[in-house]
């Protein structure tokens, strides 16, 4: 019975993953149509409901991507929170593990290098300050493949945020506020979701 009960779950999780595999691939299609303006006009709309939402305004230390050609483009929120003199963290990864680590200026975002996927990163090497053995995080904004408009996000498989942000709540720190932000096209009316996947508290795009 034992057995049986873990072949049907198995059975259910490969499912589950090959539904996620056959959307990423839609989406993913869905932005490369995306002309160079249209993306442009879209990151613009988004930074600006960002810089106008409560949880953003409210927050001290803050947790955002450094975006791609096709992800929305975080620059601008990037130069706003060091205008506004809050603290900024960004992803760096190694291995299976991802890790917030401190920006400290937009001369030293210019000079991150980039990674083998044409991401700028901080690198391993660098001693910086991590997000969460100092004060924690207040806001994380999140890329993804798609979402949903009650806060359901497919990411690209790997589970870095996933992962990162259970672990905070598994070792009790102070739970951030988390928000999606993605093109119009990345909005689902559903995704297929595994008990490993973590639910938003909202998420944003523009029309």
């Amino acid at each position: 019975m034992i057995t049986f009960i873990r072949s049907a779950t198995s059975q259910v999780m490969a499912t589950v993953k090959a539904k996620k595999a056959v959307i990423r691939k839609k989406i993913e299609g869905r932005i490369k149509t995306l002309s160079t303006e249209e993306k442009a006009r879209q990151s613009y709309g988004i930074v600006k409901k960002i810089l106008e939402l409560k949880e953003y305004k409210d927050s001290n230390r803050i947790s955002i991507y450094l975006s791609t050609d096709n992800e929305i483009d975080t620059e601008p929120i990037i130069r706003n929170i060091f205008e506004t003199e809050k603290k900024c963290f960004v992803p760096r990864y190694h291995g299976k593990i991802m890790e917030m680590v401190r920006l400290h200026s937009m001369d030293d975002w210019e000079n991150l290098p980039l990674t083998k996927w044409n991401i700028k990163q901080p690198s391993v090497n660098d001693n910086r300050e991590n997000a969460l053995e100092t004060g924690g995080l207040d806001i994380i904004i999140l890329p993804g493949v798609a979402f949903t408009k009650d806060g359901d996000r497919l990411g690209h498989g790997m589970g870095y945020y996933d992962k990162f942000l259970w672990n905070i709540r598994k070792t009790g720190k102070k739970k951030p506020y988390t928000v999606g932000i993605g093109f119009k096209e990345q909005i689902v009316d559903s995704l297929p979701i595994e008990n490993t996947d973590y639910k938003l508290d909202s998420v944003l795009y523009e029309e």
